[in-house]
């Protein structure tokens, strides 16, 4: 989806089927067009992708004591933000400027904080990112 406006509705919408082969760009920020193709091709192969305003919309929209991103800090909560970009913990790291083993303890506590435990059944990045999607 193309869009002008920043809409957690039309997110939510998108996501609702899961997140197979979805994308919410802006419209105004498609100057670059190496980024632009580069999401064009993620989402052509089955991946997500989301602009950064819509997902920080979601993430920063207020939450009560029972949500479970409640518990999240706020370092959590950025580091939940880049996944729902699509990024690997690598770019999260440079994107924070934080090291790839940080990532990885923060996305680990992420997990736990959610109750997502390892199974070899079930994607666990996936999970959290729709785990904050789905609570509005």
């Amino acid at each position: 989806m193309l869009s002008q406006y920043v809409q957690p509705s039309y997110a939510f919408e998108l996501l609702e089927g899961g997140t197979k082969g979805i994308g919410y760009l802006l419209k105004d920020r498609l100057s670059d067009l190496d980024e632009l193709s580069s999401s064009v091709r993620r989402v052509a192969d089955g991946g997500c992708v989301l602009d950064p305003s819509v997902v920080a919309r979601l993430v920063d929209r207020p939450r009560g004591q029972d949500d479970p991103l409640h518990e999240l800090s706020q370092r959590e909560r950025e580091v939940l933000s880049l996944m729902a970009e699509g990024k690997s913990n690598k770019a999260i790291g440079e994107s924070l400027w934080i090291s790839e083993h940080t990532v990885e303890k923060h996305v680990n506590s992420m997990f736990s904080k959610l109750g997502l435990h390892s199974s070899p059944d079930e994607h666990r990045r996936v999970l959290a990112v729709l785990s904050y999607l789905e609570t509005r």
